[in-house]
């Protein structure tokens, strides 16, 4: 999961992610406002959230591309790790993916 600043950007980096089959998916989900801490500042700002479906093999790759091409000094990347899961959709996730 990542957050990004715009619709725009979201769309760019999840699609280049995907065409270099470092995630499956992206799902983007725009209208998230985040209420953070920045150096020493609360901050405010409209962002676009950004679910990325990959393989536990393929993460590091995918961290290291997404935090190269991600504009923010810092950005959000947290990894869930789903415990269950239709594994129809499982296979489709690691058939799309580098391996």
């Amino acid at each position: 999961m990542s957050m990004f600043p715009d619709a725009e950007e979201a769309r760019t980096i999840a699609r280049t992610l995907v065409e270099e089959q470092l995630a499956a998916c992206a799902n983007l989900v725009p209208g998230a406002e985040s209420i953070y801490w920045w150096k020493g500042v609360i901050e405010s700002s409209s962002e676009v959230m950004a679910f990325f479906k990959t393989t536990e093999d393929q993460y590091k790759n995918f961290e290291a591309r997404l935090k190269e091409l991600h504009p923010y000094e810092t950005p959000e990347i947290i990894a869930l790790q789903p415990t269950e899961g239709l594994p129809a959709y499982l296979q489709w996730v690691m058939a799309n993916t580098r391996s």
